[in-house]
């Protein structure tokens, strides 16, 4: 998986404002495009920020209002484009029964199968260089976060090395770099470590939804690359984020230090911060000494590979 790219599509939390629509993430995979949840106007926010619509699955983190009713339209423009291919939904229980009456609300009948696809803590999709990994969170409702990470990768081919073999240039070089073992021209049998290096770690998000800060996802993020958690309260609205079981920045911060994830990305902010998230970054960053930041809609990040 050469390309790991996040668009944020929507980073406010409950409703939407001028400046920030509803929670909705767009992934770009390799060749895969990943929504992780689709809040109403998801579908114009990707026009707007070029995400494209190819989106092979979507990952709900739960099943409030705010988090999945953009699903319905994106769905009906995908049918008009002339999709035929199946698109994913995976989400926590309910999942099934209400995505089943979202995808056929109205009359219309989609032109392409949509598959509907429960996850519970710890359950994980295979794709094709990476895995999805559902984490159970503590939310008011059933709700997950999710872990994308990258398999592992070979490790580099030694070129110096295989010149001062004398291994010849072309496909045996690539039959090498894939773990296999050949034999020369000559009858020499060359294996894979003799010049390729120790497989290198593969990349890490963590995707936190909406949740209380809970040892589950500290586990989820440990040396994760990123971690996006939801911020959406400062530290004056504690009481609110215990009432409504949500974060606050500085608990998101605690997360990421006790992870040891390498950078954090705050999202899913409350109105009263929508233009002015400075106090959140302030008291994130009195708790994690990584890179730290605001999403804002539009934001795009790639995650590089690791060395």
């Amino acid at each position: 998986m050469s390309i790991l790219r996040l668009t944020f599509l929507g980073t406010s939390a409950a409703q939407p404002t001028l400046h920030r629509n509803l929670s909705g993430l767009a992934v770009k995979a390799d060749s895969d495009l990943l929504l992780f949840d689709c809040g109403e106007g998801s579908q114009r926010q990707m026009v707007r920020f070029g995400t494209g619509f190819t989106v092979d699955a979507v990952f709900f983190t739960h099943f409030h209002a705010d988090h999945y009713l953009g699903i319905i339209g994106f769905l009906r423009t995908l049918g008009m484009m002339g999709r035929d291919s199946p698109v994913q939904l995976y989400g926590p229980p309910p999942a099934r029964r209400l995505l089943n009456q979202a995808v056929h609300l109205g009359v219309e009948t989609l032109s392409f199968p949509v598959e509907f696809h429960e996850l519970r803590d710890g359950d994980k999709v295979e794709r094709r260089g990476y895995t999805v990994q559902a984490v159970g969170v503590d939310h008011r409702i059933n709700a997950l976060g999710y872990v994308l990470q990258e398999d592992e990768r070979p490790g580099k081919f030694n070129l110096e090395k295989a010149k001062a073999m004398g291994i010849p240039s072309g496909p045996i070089y690539g039959q090498l770099q894939r773990g296999e073992t050949v034999t020369l021209p000559d009858g020499r049998t060359i294996h894979p470590d003799e010049v390729v290096g120790d497989t290198r770690p593969g990349r890490r998000l963590v995707i936190s939804g909406d949740t209380r800060p809970c040892q589950s996802l500290v586990r989820a993020a440990k040396d994760a690359d990123l971690l996006i958690h939801e911020s959406t309260f400062s530290d004056d609205e504690q009481a609110r984020a215990h009432e409504t079981r949500h974060s606050t920045a500085r608990e998101a911060a605690q997360v990421a230090r006790d992870a040891g994830a390498k950078r954090l990305i705050l999202t899913h902010l409350s109105s009263r911060h929508d233009t002015d998230p400075s106090r959140l970054l302030i008291q994130a960053r009195e708790e994690f000494k990584g890179p730290v930041e605001v999403a804002y809609d539009g934001l795009t990040v790639e995650l590089p590979l690791r060395d």
